[in-house]
């Protein structure tokens, strides 16, 4: 049964601390169904619970249950060259970020969690162009950070194997699919799968229907959104748009991905900032030793298509974008779940509440 669900962030505000009495992830929950989605990923569980005490992740396995949502989890990052900026999982581990992320690995097995969301990297939208991201990080090269990235999943591997769990690699904006299919098959698909983030892609070059391709075999979640792209002076920039606003073949995309059964949005609002493939960038193209030009050329294919959208009026411009999106967060989540829904012949909810909670940015 495929089931449509929400990524939900809790902002530092919402997440409990020590000793705290309210169970924001409890209350969440409750939003998610209902608004009429089937299911929820929430990252991370050292956010979730910084103590991970197993009596408060039974009860939100329990809630979960209860409202017949799917539960999904996330536990840290794995690249070692960025895991000082999350200091809660070393604090889990007692001084050791690997012992903290085994930790959240038992504890999300304990409750019956097998497949965990996780990322090589963060975003940092201060930065000025392709620093954002963490493959442009100036005190390693990104070779050396996915040496590093694999070193430390291996020695995940053991503690993963023996919980069952396996974690799943996002398509995030520092990696591209290629790497991540190699790190998939070096450290074992029996550990490792794939989150794979429908819009982040195209950041490297890479045409989502190709993309899905590549890791179709090892996908085990999804981030699904769709995207604008735009002509700009260093090549193509990115806006995230709801499901079926974009430039996105669904219909296509939903048949390679036609093994996975939760499909995850993760909605964007209001003030999100542009992407940009840096195709004039020399530092951009030497990054990307797997680019394929036949993908270029595709992208290509499908910023003139959005072109044509805008011009026929049926898709905002760049100006809607970039001024900040039409869309809140909410009405994001809302309108991809009602395409997803249509193309797959599953029935719309008779009503559904608005996700009032989320509307000030809770996720993004």
């Amino acid at each position: 049964m495929i089931r449509i669900g929400l990524d939900v962030k809790l902002p530092s505000a919402l997440r409990p601390v020590k000793g705290a009495v309210a169970d924001p992830p409890l209350e969440v929950l409750g939003q998610v169904a209902a608004a009429g989605l089937d299911g929820v990923l929430l990252r991370t569980l050292a956010e979730l619970s910084p103590t991970l005490d197993p009596g408060f992740l039974r009860e939100l396995r329990a809630r979960a249950d209860e409202l017949g949502l799917y539960l999904e989890l996330g536990a840290g990052k794995v690249n070692p060259y960025m895991t000082a900026e999350l200091p809660e999982v070393r604090e889990l581990g007692g001084g050791s970020y690997l012992a903290g992320m085994e930790r959240m690995i038992e504890a999300a097995a304990a409750i019956g969690c097998l497949d965990l969301w996780t990322a090589t990297g963060n975003y940092k939208a201060h930065l000025p162009g392709v620093h954002a991201t963490d493959r442009y990080r100036g005190e390693a090269p990104w070779p050396d950070q996915l040496a590093a990235t694999e070193r430390f999943l291996l020695r995940l591997a053991p503690c993963l194997r023996a919980n069952g769990v396996r974690l799943n690699l996002e398509t995030h904006e520092e990696i591209t699919t290629f790497e991540v299919v190699r790190l998939v098959e070096s450290v074992g698909p029996d550990v490792l799968g794939v989150t794979f983030d429908t819009a982040n892609v195209y950041v490297h070059g890479e045409d989502v229907l190709a993309a899905a391709r590549r890791v179709a075999p090892y996908v085990r979640m999804a981030h699904l959104r769709d995207v604008a792209l735009f002509p700009c002076p260093d090549g193509v920039s990115r806006y995230l748009v709801p499901c079926g606003v974009g430039v996105i073949d669904w219909a296509a995309l939903l048949e390679i991905l036609g093994d996975l059964t939760n499909l995850t949005i993760e909605p964007a609002g209001s003030g999100q900032r542009d992407m940009t493939m840096h195709l004039a960038l020399p530092e951009w193209r030497a990054s990307h030793p797997d680019l394929d030009e036949r993908e270029l050329a595709e992208i290509d294919r499908q910023v003139g298509a959005y072109a044509a959208l805008v011009a026929g009026g049926s898709a905002p411009d760049r100006d809607a974008w970039r001024d900040g999106s039409p869309y809140t967060r909410d009405e994001f989540a809302a309108r991809s779940a009602r395409h997803l829904r249509g193309l797959l012949g599953l029935p719309q909810p008779e009503s559904a509440a608005p996700l009032s909670g989320f509307a000030s940015g809770q996720y993004n």
